[in-house]
Protein backbone atom coordinates (compact mmCIF):
# COMPACT_ATOMS: atom_id res chain seq x y z
CA UNK A 1 0.00 0.00 0.00
CA UNK A 2 0.70 3.60 -0.91
CA UNK A 3 0.29 5.81 2.85
CA UNK A 4 0.28 9.80 1.90
CA UNK A 5 -1.35 10.70 4.42
CA UNK A 6 -0.27 11.05 8.23
CA UNK A 7 -4.29 9.42 9.20
CA UNK A 8 -3.17 6.24 7.02
CA UNK A 9 0.23 6.45 8.36
CA UNK A 10 -0.97 6.09 12.07
CA UNK A 11 -3.37 3.84 11.17
CA UNK A 12 -0.96 0.94 9.97
CA UNK A 13 1.48 1.79 12.21
CA UNK A 14 -1.29 1.07 14.67
CA UNK A 15 -1.34 -2.36 13.50
CA UNK A 16 2.44 -2.70 13.32
CA UNK A 17 2.62 -2.16 17.18
CA UNK A 18 2.62 -6.07 17.79
CA UNK A 19 5.07 -7.11 15.00
CA UNK A 20 8.28 -7.98 16.37
CA UNK A 21 9.88 -7.76 12.98
CA UNK A 22 10.01 -4.46 10.82
CA UNK A 23 12.00 -4.04 7.35
CA UNK A 24 13.20 -0.57 6.65
CA UNK A 25 14.60 0.83 3.29
CA UNK A 26 14.61 4.10 2.13
CA UNK A 27 14.45 6.47 -0.95
CA UNK A 28 16.38 9.70 -0.81
CA UNK A 29 18.23 11.92 -3.13
CA UNK A 30 21.43 14.34 -2.04
CA UNK A 31 23.40 14.53 -5.13
CA UNK A 32 22.98 18.45 -5.13
CA UNK A 33 22.29 19.24 -1.19
CA UNK A 34 23.69 18.52 2.10
CA UNK A 35 20.58 17.06 4.07
CA UNK A 36 19.04 14.08 2.31
CA UNK A 37 15.77 14.75 0.72
CA UNK A 38 13.97 11.65 2.42
CA UNK A 39 11.35 10.81 -0.46
CA UNK A 40 10.23 7.63 0.36
CA UNK A 41 10.47 5.01 3.17
CA UNK A 42 9.11 1.14 2.77
CA UNK A 43 8.34 -0.81 5.23
CA UNK A 44 7.18 -4.63 6.01
CA UNK A 45 6.25 -7.21 8.73
CA UNK A 46 5.80 -10.80 7.71
CA UNK A 47 2.35 -10.20 6.48
CA UNK A 48 1.90 -6.53 5.21
CA UNK A 49 4.25 -3.77 3.36
CA UNK A 50 3.73 -0.26 2.60
CA UNK A 51 5.82 2.64 1.35
CA UNK A 52 5.28 5.71 3.07
CA UNK A 53 5.51 9.43 1.02
CA UNK A 54 7.61 10.75 3.72
CA UNK A 55 6.97 14.03 0.72
CA UNK A 56 4.06 14.33 1.40
CA UNK A 57 3.55 13.38 5.50
CA UNK A 58 5.57 16.05 7.37
CA UNK A 59 4.69 14.54 10.42
CA UNK A 60 5.93 10.99 10.61
CA UNK A 61 6.21 10.07 14.45
CA UNK A 62 3.95 7.02 14.29
CA UNK A 63 6.44 5.40 12.53
CA UNK A 64 9.43 7.01 14.69
CA UNK A 65 7.66 5.34 18.09
CA UNK A 66 8.15 1.90 15.90
CA UNK A 67 12.04 2.90 15.10
CA UNK A 68 12.60 3.48 18.91
CA UNK A 69 10.22 0.70 19.92
CA UNK A 70 12.41 -2.03 21.43
CA UNK A 71 10.09 -5.00 21.12
CA UNK A 72 10.55 -4.67 17.16
CA UNK A 73 13.66 -5.65 15.28
CA UNK A 74 14.18 -3.39 12.88
CA UNK A 75 16.12 -5.20 9.16
CA UNK A 76 18.00 -3.18 7.13
CA UNK A 77 19.85 -4.34 4.12
CA UNK A 78 23.25 -1.96 4.05
CA UNK A 79 21.88 -0.05 6.45
CA UNK A 80 24.38 2.57 6.76
CA UNK A 81 23.10 5.41 4.45
CA UNK A 82 19.30 4.70 5.84
CA UNK A 83 20.24 5.11 9.31
CA UNK A 84 22.08 8.40 8.37
CA UNK A 85 18.56 9.32 6.67
CA UNK A 86 16.46 8.73 9.02
CA UNK A 87 19.03 9.97 11.65
CA UNK A 88 19.04 13.40 10.02
CA UNK A 89 15.33 13.76 9.55
CA UNK A 90 13.91 12.31 12.03
CA UNK A 91 16.41 12.64 15.12
CA UNK A 92 16.93 8.71 16.00
CA UNK A 93 18.08 5.60 15.15
CA UNK A 94 16.02 2.51 14.70
CA UNK A 95 16.95 -0.12 17.27
CA UNK A 96 17.56 -2.91 17.91
CA UNK A 97 18.90 -3.01 14.54
CA UNK A 98 19.83 -5.96 12.52
CA UNK A 99 21.71 -6.05 8.80
CA UNK A 100 21.63 -8.55 6.62
CA UNK A 101 24.07 -7.68 4.43
CA UNK A 102 26.82 -8.18 7.84
CA UNK A 103 25.10 -11.34 8.52
CA UNK A 104 25.43 -12.51 5.21
CA UNK A 105 29.02 -12.15 5.81
CA UNK A 106 28.89 -14.13 8.91
CA UNK A 107 27.39 -16.83 7.10
CA UNK A 108 29.46 -18.06 4.37
CA UNK A 109 28.72 -15.10 1.43
CA UNK A 110 30.58 -12.76 0.38
CA UNK A 111 31.45 -9.47 1.84
CA UNK A 112 28.93 -6.30 0.85
CA UNK A 113 26.59 -8.93 -0.93
CA UNK A 114 24.23 -6.75 -2.93
CA UNK A 115 20.42 -7.13 -1.87
CA UNK A 116 19.66 -8.69 -5.12
CA UNK A 117 22.13 -11.59 -4.99
CA UNK A 118 20.73 -11.76 -1.08
CA UNK A 119 17.24 -12.29 -2.65
CA UNK A 120 18.47 -14.75 -5.34
CA UNK A 121 20.03 -17.12 -2.79
CA UNK A 122 17.50 -17.14 0.17
CA UNK A 123 14.08 -16.85 -2.23
CA UNK A 124 14.93 -17.62 -5.56
CA UNK A 125 13.89 -14.63 -7.09
CA UNK A 126 15.08 -12.76 -9.76
CA UNK A 127 14.56 -8.71 -9.08
CA UNK A 128 14.36 -6.15 -11.58
CA UNK A 129 16.27 -3.31 -10.90
CA UNK A 130 15.56 -1.16 -14.24
CA UNK A 131 14.22 1.67 -11.85
CA UNK A 132 17.38 1.78 -9.54
CA UNK A 133 18.20 5.46 -10.59
CA UNK A 134 14.27 6.69 -10.56
CA UNK A 135 13.84 10.65 -9.58
CA UNK A 136 11.74 9.53 -6.13
CA UNK A 137 10.74 12.88 -5.57
CA UNK A 138 8.87 13.23 -8.61
CA UNK A 139 5.03 12.32 -8.20
CA UNK A 140 2.86 10.60 -8.91
CA UNK A 141 5.22 7.18 -8.61
CA UNK A 142 3.52 4.45 -10.91
CA UNK A 143 2.58 1.17 -9.97
CA UNK A 144 6.23 -0.45 -11.34
CA UNK A 145 8.27 2.36 -9.19
CA UNK A 146 5.75 1.29 -6.21
CA UNK A 147 6.68 -2.63 -7.07
CA UNK A 148 10.36 -1.59 -6.84
CA UNK A 149 10.29 -0.02 -4.08
CA UNK A 150 8.19 -2.49 -2.02
CA UNK A 151 10.29 -5.24 -3.32
CA UNK A 152 13.35 -3.74 -1.59
CA UNK A 153 11.59 -4.86 1.63
CA UNK A 154 9.38 -7.26 1.60
CA UNK A 155 11.54 -10.33 1.59
CA UNK A 156 13.66 -9.31 4.16
CA UNK A 157 11.62 -10.54 6.89
CA UNK A 158 11.66 -13.92 6.02
CA UNK A 159 15.11 -13.91 5.20
CA UNK A 160 16.10 -12.23 8.95
CA UNK A 161 13.81 -15.52 10.33
CA UNK A 162 16.53 -18.02 8.48
CA UNK A 163 19.47 -16.05 8.93
CA UNK A 164 18.99 -15.85 12.64
CA UNK A 165 18.30 -19.80 12.61
CA UNK A 166 21.60 -20.15 10.79
CA UNK A 167 23.40 -17.43 12.82
CA UNK A 168 22.46 -19.36 16.44
CA UNK A 169 23.08 -22.67 15.05
CA UNK A 170 26.59 -21.28 14.48
CA UNK A 171 26.45 -19.31 17.92
CA UNK A 172 27.41 -16.57 15.98
CA UNK A 173 24.66 -14.36 16.82
CA UNK A 174 26.56 -12.55 19.59
CA UNK A 175 29.26 -11.66 16.64
CA UNK A 176 26.88 -9.58 15.04
CA UNK A 177 26.23 -6.93 18.29
CA UNK A 178 29.86 -5.54 18.07
CA UNK A 179 29.90 -4.89 14.73
CA UNK A 180 25.94 -3.26 14.25
CA UNK A 181 27.09 -1.02 17.17
CA UNK A 182 30.47 0.10 14.82
CA UNK A 183 27.97 0.78 12.22
CA UNK A 184 25.68 2.87 14.89
CA UNK A 185 28.79 4.75 16.05
CA UNK A 186 30.04 5.31 12.84
CA UNK A 187 26.82 7.21 11.62
CA UNK A 188 26.38 9.36 14.76
CA UNK A 189 30.72 10.28 14.57
CA UNK A 190 29.74 11.42 11.07
CA UNK A 191 26.74 14.02 12.32
CA UNK A 192 29.72 15.76 14.40
CA UNK A 193 31.06 18.52 12.73
CA UNK A 194 34.23 17.84 15.05
CA UNK A 195 35.01 14.77 13.40
CA UNK A 196 34.90 15.76 9.70
CA UNK A 197 38.11 16.39 9.58
CA UNK A 198 38.64 11.98 9.88
CA UNK A 199 37.17 11.82 6.48
CA UNK A 200 39.22 14.82 4.69
CA UNK A 201 40.96 13.40 1.45
CA UNK A 202 44.89 13.66 1.24
CA UNK A 203 45.60 14.98 5.14
CA UNK A 204 47.87 11.97 5.41
CA UNK A 205 51.01 14.47 5.68
CA UNK A 206 49.70 16.75 7.82
CA UNK A 207 51.60 17.25 11.38
CA UNK A 208 49.45 16.82 14.55
CA UNK A 209 49.41 20.90 14.94
CA UNK A 210 48.16 21.28 11.20
CA UNK A 211 45.45 18.51 11.75
CA UNK A 212 44.28 20.86 14.52
CA UNK A 213 43.41 23.47 11.80
CA UNK A 214 42.14 20.91 10.39
CA UNK A 215 39.61 19.99 12.90
CA UNK A 216 38.69 23.52 13.04
CA UNK A 217 37.79 24.36 9.09
CA UNK A 218 36.26 21.47 8.56
CA UNK A 219 33.80 22.05 11.13
CA UNK A 220 33.22 25.41 9.38
CA UNK A 221 32.70 23.64 6.31
CA UNK A 222 30.49 21.28 7.75
CA UNK A 223 28.33 23.89 9.57
CA UNK A 224 28.18 25.99 6.48
CA UNK A 225 27.24 23.53 4.15
CA UNK A 226 24.87 22.25 6.24
CA UNK A 227 23.40 26.01 6.84
CA UNK A 228 22.97 26.19 2.78
CA UNK A 229 22.08 23.01 2.10
CA UNK A 230 24.68 22.31 -0.17
CA UNK A 231 27.20 19.95 -0.69
CA UNK A 232 30.41 20.57 1.17
CA UNK A 233 32.65 20.18 -1.66
CA UNK A 234 30.39 23.23 -2.95
CA UNK A 235 32.14 25.42 -0.12
CA UNK A 236 35.25 24.36 -0.25
CA UNK A 237 37.49 21.49 -1.66
CA UNK A 238 39.32 19.04 -0.19
CA UNK A 239 42.28 19.93 -1.81
CA UNK A 240 41.81 23.91 -0.61
CA UNK A 241 41.31 22.45 3.03
CA UNK A 242 44.62 20.78 3.10
CA UNK A 243 46.54 23.53 1.86
CA UNK A 244 45.08 26.18 4.11
CA UNK A 245 46.32 23.82 7.06
CA UNK A 246 49.57 23.68 5.37
CA UNK A 247 50.11 27.29 5.05
CA UNK A 248 48.00 28.24 8.15
CA UNK A 249 46.67 31.86 7.17
CA UNK A 250 45.74 34.13 9.85
CA UNK A 251 44.59 37.10 7.78
CA UNK A 252 41.65 36.98 5.15
CA UNK A 253 44.52 38.79 2.76
CA UNK A 254 46.70 35.45 3.29
CA UNK A 255 43.85 33.10 2.67
CA UNK A 256 43.08 34.76 -0.57
CA UNK A 257 46.60 33.78 -2.03
CA UNK A 258 45.67 30.53 -1.94
CA UNK A 259 44.14 29.66 -5.20
CA UNK A 260 40.78 28.62 -5.35
CA UNK A 261 40.19 31.32 -2.30
CA UNK A 262 40.67 34.68 -4.54
CA UNK A 263 36.41 35.40 -4.89
CA UNK A 264 35.74 34.06 -1.22
CA UNK A 265 33.50 36.29 0.69
CA UNK A 266 34.54 38.25 3.26
CA UNK A 267 31.93 36.92 6.02
CA UNK A 268 33.24 33.19 4.75
CA UNK A 269 36.56 34.43 4.90
CA UNK A 270 36.79 35.88 8.36
CA UNK A 271 35.18 32.88 9.35
CA UNK A 272 38.02 30.50 8.58
CA UNK A 273 40.92 32.73 9.30
CA UNK A 274 39.02 32.63 13.30
CA UNK A 275 38.71 28.50 13.22
CA UNK A 276 42.33 28.31 11.59
CA UNK A 277 43.51 30.81 14.52
CA UNK A 278 41.41 27.98 17.11
CA UNK A 279 43.31 25.21 15.69
CA UNK A 280 46.55 27.25 16.06
CA UNK A 281 46.31 28.47 19.64
CA UNK A 282 44.60 24.95 20.63
CA UNK A 283 46.91 23.36 23.37
CA UNK A 284 49.00 21.46 22.11
CA UNK A 285 48.24 18.16 24.47
CA UNK A 286 44.90 18.17 22.43
CA UNK A 287 46.12 18.22 19.22
CA UNK A 288 44.62 14.91 16.82
CA UNK A 289 46.75 12.02 16.93
CA UNK A 290 48.41 10.97 13.41
CA UNK A 291 47.03 7.52 12.24
CA UNK A 292 50.03 5.75 11.61
CA UNK A 293 50.06 2.77 8.89
CA UNK A 294 51.95 0.36 10.61
CA UNK A 295 55.35 0.38 8.63
CA UNK A 296 56.32 -2.45 6.37
CA UNK A 297 59.60 -3.73 4.90
CA UNK A 298 60.26 -6.75 2.63
CA UNK A 299 60.55 -9.39 5.79
CA UNK A 300 57.44 -7.79 7.21
CA UNK A 301 55.86 -7.77 3.76
CA UNK A 302 56.46 -11.82 3.33
CA UNK A 303 55.17 -12.71 6.69
CA UNK A 304 51.92 -10.31 5.76
CA UNK A 305 51.61 -12.36 2.67
CA UNK A 306 51.95 -15.94 5.11
CA UNK A 307 49.23 -14.52 7.73
CA UNK A 308 47.08 -13.61 4.51
CA UNK A 309 47.43 -17.28 3.41
CA UNK A 310 46.30 -18.11 6.87
CA UNK A 311 43.46 -16.18 7.20
CA UNK A 312 42.27 -17.58 3.98
CA UNK A 313 42.31 -21.02 5.24
CA UNK A 314 40.45 -19.66 8.14
CA UNK A 315 37.70 -17.75 6.66
CA UNK A 316 37.13 -20.71 4.68
CA UNK A 317 36.77 -23.11 7.60
CA UNK A 318 34.05 -21.15 9.31
CA UNK A 319 32.74 -19.37 6.35
CA UNK A 320 32.90 -15.92 7.18
CA UNK A 321 34.12 -13.05 5.03
CA UNK A 322 37.74 -12.45 4.86
CA UNK A 323 37.44 -8.58 4.95
CA UNK A 324 35.18 -9.18 7.87
CA UNK A 325 38.14 -10.91 9.76
CA UNK A 326 40.74 -8.75 8.77
CA UNK A 327 42.36 -6.58 6.49
CA UNK A 328 45.77 -6.14 5.37
CA UNK A 329 46.76 -3.08 7.19
CA UNK A 330 44.82 -5.28 10.41
CA UNK A 331 47.31 -8.20 9.97
CA UNK A 332 50.35 -5.34 10.06
CA UNK A 333 48.43 -4.08 13.09
CA UNK A 334 48.43 -7.67 14.98
CA UNK A 335 51.98 -8.35 13.47
CA UNK A 336 54.10 -5.63 14.89
CA UNK A 337 52.36 -6.29 18.33
CA UNK A 338 49.53 -3.21 18.68
CA UNK A 339 47.60 -3.89 21.75
CA UNK A 340 44.55 -2.11 19.95
CA UNK A 341 44.43 -4.65 16.67
CA UNK A 342 41.31 -5.72 16.14
CA UNK A 343 42.25 -9.37 15.83
CA UNK A 344 43.54 -9.48 19.93
CA UNK A 345 40.36 -9.99 21.06
CA UNK A 346 36.55 -10.79 20.86
CA UNK A 347 34.86 -12.98 17.52
CA UNK A 348 38.38 -11.78 15.74
CA UNK A 349 40.79 -13.48 17.97
CA UNK A 350 38.93 -16.86 18.24
CA UNK A 351 38.61 -17.10 14.24
CA UNK A 352 41.46 -15.79 13.48
CA UNK A 353 43.74 -13.70 16.50
CA UNK A 354 45.07 -16.90 18.54
CA UNK A 355 45.39 -19.07 15.35
CA UNK A 356 47.60 -15.91 13.68
CA UNK A 357 50.17 -16.43 17.23
CA UNK A 358 50.49 -19.69 16.51
CA UNK A 359 52.12 -18.95 13.03
CA UNK A 360 53.67 -16.12 14.64
CA UNK A 361 55.28 -18.06 16.79
CA UNK A 362 56.05 -20.98 14.90
CA UNK A 363 53.84 -23.22 16.50
CA UNK A 364 51.60 -23.34 13.72
CA UNK A 365 52.05 -23.57 9.84
CA UNK A 366 51.08 -23.95 6.47
CA UNK A 367 51.48 -26.84 4.07
CA UNK A 368 49.87 -27.53 0.79
CA UNK A 369 47.85 -30.78 0.05
CA UNK A 370 46.04 -31.78 -2.90
CA UNK A 371 46.22 -28.11 -4.62
CA UNK A 372 44.94 -26.32 -1.45
CA UNK A 373 47.06 -24.76 1.60
CA UNK A 374 46.07 -26.15 4.73
CA UNK A 375 47.17 -25.69 8.54
CA UNK A 376 49.86 -27.83 9.81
Amino acid sequence: MFLSSYDELNEFCTRMRGARVLAVDTEFLRERTYHPKLCLIQVATHDEVAAIDALSIEDLSPLQELFEDDAITKVFHACDQDLEVILDHMGCVPRPLFDTQLAASFLGYRMQMGYGALVQAYEGVHLNKADGLTDWSKRPLDAEQLQYAEEDVIYLPRIYDRMMDALVRKGRLAWMDPELEAIVESVLERRDPQNSYLHLKRSASLTRKQLSVAREVCAWREEAASRRDIPKKWVMKDEIVVEICRRMPRTPERLRRIRGLDGISNRDAAQIVEAVTRGVEQDPMRYPNIRHKPRTNADLDSVLDLMYSMLRVLADRCGVAVPLIATRQDLASFATGNEHSSLSDGWRYEVAGRHLEGLLSGEVGLTVKDGRIEML
